[in-house]
């Protein structure tokens, strides 16, 4: 981790790697996540007991994978910032941040969308939709201590502590439906026996999924490449400020 970050210390050639993997992570993103959701909503049979009401699924399931991916993608991040005082670290940490609280967001509102007709209510404390809820705050709380401090690096390792001890939730959100006695169901994908879907609604969940990560790759290089020429722009800020002084 600390080598393939350092290599990628230089702008110009961070620039380079992001621009050369964008296009291929665009075409993936549309690709995948347009056949997967059309797959999903017009060609997948509707489910026995739920009907159409299961098509949410190509929605808030790849967003719930992508909750729990960004944290941990975050989660490491922010261990490799505390380790190695690497700024890119940081930098990547603070854009995965937003990408996650918004891919939660989108689980939870599709969750109670799903809800509703399946269990007859918008929301309940279960353990697994408290768990994801929790999630969306760390986010929230990532987000308001990185920034709540004039010194970039004392926010960024404030931030990074939490991010940390944060992932503790990730084992809870997954196995909370094992250790609880929850409504929400258990896991159908990833299972140590198999799926237990049937390929027609498997696979273009699983395309989804994967647009999903793509995206997620799109958007994190975007920010990432944002906030290194916001920082550059104030670094010529201070340097002009300083001439003139």
């Amino acid at each position: 981790m600390p080598s393939f970050l350092h290599s990628l210390a230089s702008p110009a050639r961070f620039q380079r790697i992001a621009n050369a993997i964008m296009p291929w992570a665009v075409l993936l993103t549309v690709g995948l996540i347009g056949t997967g959701v059309v797959w999903g909503l017009a060609f997948s049979p509707p489910d026995y007991q739920q009907g159409d009401t299961v098509r949410v699924m190509y929605i808030h399931v790849p967003a719930a994978w992508m909750a729990m991916a960004c944290y941990a993608v975050m989660a490491l991040l922010s261990a490799s910032f505390l380790i190695w005082k690497h700024q890119l670290a940081d930098l990547a940490a603070r854009a995965c941040a937003p990408i996650g609280a918004c891919f939660t967001a989108v689980a939870l509102i599709t969750g109670s969308l799903w809800g509703k007709p399946t269990w007859g209510t918008w929301w309940v404390w279960d353990a697994r939709l408290t768990s994801v809820l929790i999630l969306f705050f760390l986010y929230l709380g990532y987000m308001a201590l990185a920034a709540a401090f004039d010194d970039r690096e004392r926010g960024g390792r404030a931030a990074a502590i939490l991010a940390c001890v944060g992932a503790i939730n990730l084992p809870i959100i997954k196995y909370s439906v094992e250790w609880w006695n929850t409504l929400h169901q258990g896991a159908s994908v990833f299972r140590m026996d198999g799926p237990t879907i049937d390929n027609a609604m498997l696979w273009p969940l699983v395309l989804t999924g994967i647009g999903f990560n793509a995206l997620f790759v799109v958007l994190l290089l975007v920010r990432i490449k944002s906030e290194l020429l916001a920082r550059r722009i104030e670094v010529l800020q201070r340097a002009r400020a300083a001439g003139r002084s």
